[in-house]
């Protein structure tokens, strides 16, 4: 281990203001220097949202706080953000320096919310969690001080409504299509869906109808599992989980189908044949577009890439490792998942990939020192053409070793991503035309 982290793919806890951004007229107050909010905006790029990166009202932490505390700032801001903005819901969120210090943030908010004000607080100074545990903390801080409010003691349950935890807004760049294309999926075998975050939620009118929801769904492999934990023990609620994104037509099918028969076990009472009938439609429109392909594959078999390599969190690295090698046909090398995921989860992931093949082993790392992933890649000699998934660190490494190269995460400079999602059948395809695009991009 390394004693600097060079290239991290991931950012502090504050950087999960994003989690708040993503919320349609919800709004970030930073009890922060102004560094923090300027430092996630530059971080994600173009994820401003409703009022994110430069736009978040921040106490902009100074010296003079430091030695007399910041609390009074704070209620001034948060009173003048009433006053200036419009919003639904406000979720305050402590940088480092004023959590040192120790300023009661917990009874300003209180304070506020005693008001009648939509007003939450989530301990988040950076030296606490990564954005990925962050994003937990931030969405339980919202159901227990905002959601809680709406739900009455004795909460009638809706049989086909469940609520989606999947992506991490802006964390992941293709949240937003990925979020829509599980929501399309979901409603396609016949339940009804609580997205929560993104342009396709009712903001906070859907998360108050969360203790409604007759369960969960979890698609992850270990972030978001303290969100339906805590649902789970307060409001009964069980959960589905898919431990990985659902990529093509294998992955998707395997996910709808258990979600299916779980959702059974629950008293939805879906029709089963309609279920199957629009899965046996999507997996049709996906392998028809697969057969299409074989000619051009047949024509460019010897300048097409046959291994890869993976840098990413590991829902991305189990997602597309499953769909890449048992339906493209692209053979693992070395992948490294750089998420920093808790050493508790590492075993089940592992076992995981270890189950996409019975005649090769998948050669995952943990390694959230991106920059000694990398210098693993530089040191590899594989025959062939090969493909680095990665973010945009790596378009240099993969220039230097002659490979491919697929911008899928952050930082990513050198891709715009608007509503661009790889979950599900639809997602499946879109990864190998950019896969392929990539390849035929380097013909003369």
């Amino acid at each position: 281990m390394s004693e600097h982290i060079e290239q991290q793919r991931y950012m502090c806890a504050i950087g999960a203001m994003q989690t708040v951004v993503a919320i349609p007229r919800a709004i970030p107050i930073l009890h922060s220097g102004p560094g923090c909010g300027s430092m996630t905006a530059g971080f994600f790029e173009r994820s401003r949202g409703y009022s994110g990166g430069g736009t978040a009202p921040c106490t902009n932490f100074t010296e003079s706080d430091v030695v007399f505390g910041g609390e009074n700032k704070l209620a001034g801001l948060i009173a003048n953000s009433y006053r200036i903005l419009k919003s639904d819901l406000q979720v305050v969120l402590p940088g480092c320096t004023s959590a040192i210090v120790g300023d009661d943030i917990d009874s300003i908010v209180k304070k506020f919310a005693g008001e009648g004000k939509p007003i939450v607080f989530a301990d988040t100074p950076g030296f606490k969690y990564s954005n990925y545990e962050a994003h937990s903390e931030i969405v339980k801080a919202i159901l227990k001080q905002y959601v809680a409010r709406f739900a009455p003691a004795e909460q009638a349950k809706d049989g086909r409504l469940v609520n989606l935890f999947a992506s991490i807004p802006y964390q992941d760049q293709f949240w937003k299509g990925n979020l829509e294309e599980l929501k399309r999926l979901v409603e396609g075998i016949g339940l009804k869906v609580n997205i929560l975050f993104g342009p396709r939620s009712r903001g906070v009118e859907e998360w108050k109808e969360i203790p409604k929801a007759a369960f969960n769904i979890l698609v992850s492999p270990w972030f978001g599992l303290p969100i339906v934990q805590y649902l789970e023990e307060t409001y009964g609620q069980p959960f589905f989980r898919f431990p990985y994104l659902p990529i093509g037509g294998n992955e998707t099918t395997r996910f709808l189908r258990g979600l299916a028969a779980y959702a059974g076990t629950q008293g939805a009472e879906l029709d089963g044949g309609r279920a199957e009938a629009f899965i046996k439609q999507e997996e049709q429109v996906f392998y028809e577009e697969i057969d299409n392909l074989a000619t051009f594959l047949l024509e460019f078999r010897y300048g097409l890439p046959s291994w890869m390599h993976i840098i990413h969190d590991a829902s991305y690295v189990l997602g597309m490792t499953a769909f890449l090698l048992n339906e493209a046909g692209l053979v693992p090398k070395e992948l490294f998942i750089a998420d920093n995921t808790p050493e508790p989860f590492r075993e089940e992931i592992l076992k995981t990939a270890a189950g996409f093949s019975a005649k090769r082993t998948i050669p995952v790392e943990f390694q959230h020192d991106a920059g000694l992933a990398q210098a693993a890649i530089a040191a590899a000699d594989h025959e062939g053409r090969g493909l680095i998934i990665g973010s945009g660190w790596d378009k240099d490494l993969a220039r230097k070793k002659g490979c491919d190269f697929l911008s899928a995460a952050l930082p990513s400079p050198y891709r715009l991503v608007m509503t661009t999602g790889y979950a599900g059948y639809s997602g499946g395809l879109r990864l190998i035309e950019d896969i392929y695009n990539t390849a035929l991009a380097g013909y003369r």
